[in-house]
This record gives structure tokens, sequence and C-alpha cells, in this order.
């Protein structure tokens, strides 16, 4: 009888256990109708646990695994970012993103709970916009800057609560120029310690600058003095040291430095700054180095940093600041007195005049990570402008006379230059 038995093969077709199985084809041998129907049993369970496995992978929490490729949620589909590591929105701490804020019934409500936070970058025009948050816009209660403070008190409307959490409000309360990491960390906590302890919902804005530029404009900044002494770089709750990155320079600062010498320091944080503090740095061990290759260190950072990106509410380019001012007043639905001013004149241009070609391929090298962050950010802008246009009936009007408004400001005008406190950067 068993010389009988043949072999048959079989191809499976529109099967889910052909994923299983090489090339989708398996062999059958006829067997008695016990053994086939032990066979079919054991295909089916093997079957089942491995789907388990896979789909446990992808519903299974935040940072458990990481077998999912989901995009960011509430980001358009072709915006979304293929990365397996950047943190699902639903779970993820920095609040409401473009997205969920174009939806009809969106309100940026200042009566409750809500709270903008500026993610203040280096050497971006975060100085000028963060005076343009306190000073310039069109607000039921406005801000008010007492000559006596080094800050303002930007207040809702029936509350001496604070909407706007950044420099010119809280003051660096997460540390000085404060990163994603840090700022996602503390905002909460800082805000129950000044306010009551409450839910609130969070509106993350930034500002990116194309990345040559704000290179050299750091460096110019650096040579003058400038140290950002003040940055924490907290990340798992650990404050970084001078051990754990030491200086590029010996003495209190790096005046004078020669732009040679300020690229040839690896452990200068002007590289690829912006996409560091907008990626969260938990994810590739913080600043430690060894904890991953190069290569992977810098692909998971760049992934990490797009997604939080789309995931903010409002992002700005230094170079656009037209199309900048009115995609936040869109969004928000806030208007600000004056039109942004686009000065396309800076210490930098002039530095990049001066720059020899094995300069000028050294610094777009090393801020490489920037410059992708930078393309895609200008891409996503683009589109976010596109779509605001589209749905703004009034458009040509409203763009030509973006900032046209009278407002009446109280009697306490300020001189900026006396606001500032000479111990805090100033950009």
């Amino acid at each position: 009888m068993m010389n009988n038995l043949k072999s048959v093969s079989v191809q499976v077709i529109n099967s889910d256990l052909a994923l299983l199985l090489p090339n989708g084809v398996y062999e059958i041998k006829q067997m008695e109708a016990k053994s086939s129907r032990l066979k079919q049993i054991c295909l089916f369970c093997l079957a089942l646990c491995i789907f388990g496995i896979f789909g446990f992978g992808y519903f299974c929490p935040d940072k458990v695994c990481a077998l999912s490729s989901r995009g960011t949620t509430g980001s358009d589909p072709s915006d979304s970012i293929e990365d397996n590591f950047g943190k699902p929105h639903i779970n993820s701490k920095v609040g409401w993103s473009f997205s969920d804020m174009l939806n009809d019934d969106f309100t940026f409500d200042m009566d409750s709970h809500d709270v903008m936070v500026f993610l203040h970058m280096q050497k971006t025009g975060g100085t000028s916009f963060g005076r343009h948050l306190v000073h310039d816009l069109d607000l039921k209660r406005p801000c008010t800057c007492p000559i006596s403070r080094k800050r303002c008190y930007c207040f809702r409307p029936h509350s001496n609560q604070s909407w706007l959490f950044s420099r010119y409000t809280t003051g660096w309360k997460c540390g000085l120029h404060a990163d994603w990491t840090e700022l996602t960390s503390c905002v909460d906590e800082k805000l129950d310690e000044l306010e009551d302890v409450v839910k609130r919902r969070y509106f993350y804005i930034t500002l990116l600058r194309e990345p040559v530029s704000r290179y050299l404009s750091e460096f110019r900044h650096v040579q003058r003095g400038a140290t950002w002494k003040g940055s924490r770089h907290s990340c798992k709750g650990k404050v970084l040291t001078d051990k754990d990155l030491p200086p590029c320079y010996q003495g209190e600062n790096w005046e004078g430095v020669e732009l040679d010498e300020f690229m040839s320091c690896e452990n200068n944080l002007a590289i690829n700054r912006q996409t560091r503090m907008l990626a969260d740095l938990e994810l590739i061990g913080c600043y430690d180095r060894n904890y991953m290759p190069k290569v992977d260190r810098d692909r998971i950072m760049l992934a990490s940093a797009k997604k939080n990106l789309l995931s903010m509410s409002f992002f700005g380019l230094t170079e656009h600041q037209k199309i900048s001012q009115y995609i936040f007043e869109e969004t928000f639905n806030l208007r600000f007195a004056i039109p942004f001013e686009q000065n396309n004149s800076t210490v930098s241009s002039s530095t990049m005049t001066q720059l020899t070609a094995e300069q000028s391929a050294k610094i777009a090298e090393l801020n490489s990570l920037d410059m992708e962050l930078y393309n895609f950010s200008k891409r996503i802008l683009f589109q976010r402008f596109r779509k605001l246009k589209s749905r703004d009936s009034d458009f040509k009007e409203r763009f030509k006379h973006l900032g046209e408004l009278n407002i009446k400001h109280g009697p306490t005008e300020f001189d900026w230059d006396k606001l500032e406190d000479p111990t805090e950067p100033t950009t």
C-alpha cells in the first residue's frame, strides 16, 4: 500500500499560509485521514502563533516593542514617516498637531487650559518671533511687560494663568534653550508648580532656519563670547556634565575662535543642532555615543526629528516669514498687528561670502542631517500653506494686508534692550 503513495506539489494561491512557506509551495503526501487532519491542525496552530506574534508586535504599548511601522497620527498620509522609532502621536506628550487643529470645530481656547509651548532653537530667529508673541498679537487681554520685570505677563482673559510657555513669559523653566526631550518631560511639572494642577492641552511651536546660515550665525555668536553654559541637556532624568560631553574650549568661553577650529571639535553642539533638538534623544541613548553605531544614531535621530516636527501644532521657517506668519494666524485663529520682516542680510550671509570651497563643503557635511530635515520641513510648510490657502475664500486680501491691524497698546511701552537679561543669550 505504501508503494502506491504519490508526492503531489500544490501551489498555494491567495492564502495567508503562503506567506509562511517558501515560494508559496509545499508538499502534500496522501496519508490516512487521521494523519492528514493532524497536519492541518498543526499548520493552523503554527499560522495562528506567527500571526499572534506579529499582531502583538503591532498593538503592543509604546517602547515595549518596535515591530510596528505606523505613521504619525494626526498628519496627512503623505507626511507619514516610516521609521519604527518615533513615538505614536496618541501616546506622545507633544500635544496637538497641525492636522488636529484643522477641524472645523477646533479653537485654541485661552479661557480654558490650552498652552502654547515655544521650542526656541539658537540662531533661528526665535528672539524676534518670541517678541511678536508677547507684544504683537491681537488678544482680548494683551500681554503686559513691566519695565521692572525681565519677562512679560501673558494671562488668560479671565484668570492670572499663562497661555504661553516661553522664554519671555515663564523664563527658561526647563533649562536654557530646552530641546524637545527636555520640554516634553518638564512643561507639565513646571506649570503645576506655578499654577493649579489641571489637565492641559499643549500646542508646540518652533522655528527652523537654513542650516548653513544657522551654523555660521552660531559660530559668529560663539566667536563673540556666547557659551549657553546654562543649558542642562537633560535626558532620562540626567543632566549632562562636562565629563559626559567635554567642552570644545578651555576657560570661560570660546571667544575669538576661528572657523576651522570651530568645525574641528566633534563635541560641538552646533553640528546638526536642529535635528538633535527636535528628536527624542532617549531613543539613541541620549548623549552616549557608544550606545549604538553612528550610522544608526543619525538615522534614528533624523527620523524622530521629522516625526516630532509633524506632530507639532506649528513650525515656521526663518527664510519664509510671511508664509510662516500666515500659517500661524490661520492655524491658531490669532492675528498679529504687524507684518513679519524678512531680513535676508545677516551676519552669517556676510560670513558665507568669505568661505573657501573646502570650508563650505565641510559645513554642509557636518550638518547633513539638518540639511535633510530643513528640506523636509520646507516641503511640509508649503503643503500646509497650500492647504490653508485653499480653505481661505478671502486669501488674496488676507495675504496682501497681513499684519495690518490697529491695536492700541497700554500706557506702558518698554525698551526691549532693557528687557534683555545679559546673562541669557538673545537668540
